[in-house]
């Protein structure tokens, strides 16, 4: 069975997100989705359990969907799941730069390759951060948000 992880810190998960997810699903049996539950670089955080009860509430009905929790590096997390491959989005030249870097590193320490894929135009401009600040200043962000299908 071929299965992938796809990590992040999903606060919140947008449609650019769920992209990424659909395209991944058509080259591995099962998905990992992996919610970061100890990002020090992003203060302010919702919990995991909520960011995770988001993404489980989109995929309940696909079983090869799963959702857990991880702490600490990636490659650890997909040793951990019998993952092959770690899954990545890229939006442009600065996310594939910092995720090349990465893709080599966590290579190099475990042996799980990467697999880069670029966003759809209509997400290139979509981040969680931007989704974030949006909702900070009162807008309305349900059309970057993925609805249940």
């Amino acid at each position: 069975m071929r299965t992938g992880v796809f990590v992040g810190s999903f606060d919140p998960f947008t449609i650019g997100h769920e992209a990424i997810v659909n395209r991944a699903l058509r080259l591995f049996d099962h998905l990992v989705i992996g919610v970061v539950g100890d990002n020090v670089h992003k203060q302010g955080m919702r919990p995991a359990e909520e960011r995770m009860q988001c993404i489980a509430d989109l995929y309940a009905d696909n079983p090869a969907v799963e959702v857990k929790p991880y702490y600490g590096l990636a490659v650890e997390f997909a040793k951990s799941v019998g993952a092959q491959f770690i899954v990545k989005g890229v939006r442009s030249v600065k996310d594939f730069e910092y995720e090349r870097e990465q893709a080599d590193i966590n290579r190099q320490i475990s042996g799980i390759d990467t697999l880069l894929l670029y966003a759809e135009p209509a997400y290139q401009s979509i981040s969680s951060s931007m989704v974030r600040e949006l909702a900070h200043f009162g807008q309305d962000i349900s059309e970057f948000l993925p609805r249940k299908k």
